[in-house]
């Protein structure tokens, strides 16, 4: 294990798949193919996984405000974690096939509700597939446990506390997303593009290399030195995923200021729909900006 006991090798996860105190969680996804991940899952998976589903587990559903996947219900996810076995003495392990885009979505929440004991596997499914390791595509059977959430809300923000703080002394916004489309060159899913006004941009692509392993420590630290004396890092992605596997990389780098803007840009767009700006606004900065 590294820092935090918050990554895993493929290596340690085999020597652990028959240990009781351990929990795997597949969390693999597609946001264009919603059913895929699951499908994936049915047809093969690491040893004793469970399924875990951004749309229906990892998230509540979608509102008028809140995002494209506003946090989930702490109790609703409490009482699948409990049957899947899960206990405060649990070590939870999540994988996805997606440079930790959904596995650290878990990591994340499960800190969120008080859960330190949580995971991701490094280099994901296909670093466990490279390793030789057996997959099967046996479900296993539900279990009892008791998980009792106890929710930090101190790890994240809305848009409430987002525009009260953004621009204070000590406080930076992180946007998560690749440059063109932090930049508004691109915009393949909200209605709007751009960015928010004062935010820097850290794509979380960066924390791993092209095969889904994380890298260094020390590149987790150099990568956020400019941030490291920060009172306040309250990071942002489209709608409240990917920014996780930012919070994940800060924590790495020894870094706990973070916090997590959980409804992100999608949430942002709503209410510039809901409230366009005026002529005035318009001239004084870039709408998709605003």
């Amino acid at each position: 294990m590294t820092d935090l006991q918050s990554v895993v090798s493929a290596e340690w996860l085999l020597e652990h798949l028959e240990d009781p105190q351990v929990a795997i969680a597949d969390c693999r996804f597609s946001l264009t193919d919603p059913q895929l991940g699951y499908q994936q899952y049915l047809k093969n998976h690491i040893p004793g996984a469970f399924y875990l589903d951004l749309n229906k587990d990892l998230s509540s559903p979608v509102a008028i405000h809140g995002g494209r996947h506003p946090l989930p219900d702490p109790h609703t996810l409490a009482r699948k974690l409990a049957q899947l076995g899960i206990t405060s003495q649990t070590f939870v392990v999540a994988y996805d096939d997606s440079r930790f885009a959904f596995a650290a979505r878990l990591w994340w929440l499960l800190r969120y509700l008080g859960h330190t004991q949580v995971a991701v596997l490094d280099g994901g499914f296909s670093g466990w597939l490279n390793s030789g390791y057996r997959v099967t595509s046996v479900i296993p059977q539900s279990k009892s446990g008791s998980f009792v959430p106890q929710v930090h809300l101190d790890r994240v923000v809305d848009i409430t506390a987002v525009k009260a703080r953004k621009d204070s002394p000590g406080v930076v916004l992180v946007d998560s997303r690749e440059s063109d489309r932090y930049a508004g060159e691109r915009e393949p899913i909200d209605p709007i593009a751009g960015h928010i006004p004062g935010a820097v941009n850290y794509p979380w692509q960066e924390v791993s290399d092209t095969q889904g392993y994380l890298r260094s420590p020390t590149a987790q630290r150099d990568r956020w030195e400019k941030l490291k004396s920060a009172e306040e890092i309250i990071v942002y992605c489209g709608s409240g995923v990917t920014a996780c596997v930012n919070l994940l990389s800060l924590e790495l780098a020894g870094i706990y200021t973070g916090k997590l803007y959980a409804g992100s840009w999608s949430d942002w767009c709503s209410y510039l729909i809901a409230e366009p700006p005026t002529a005035e606004t318009r001239t004084n900065e870039n709408y998709a900006n605003s």
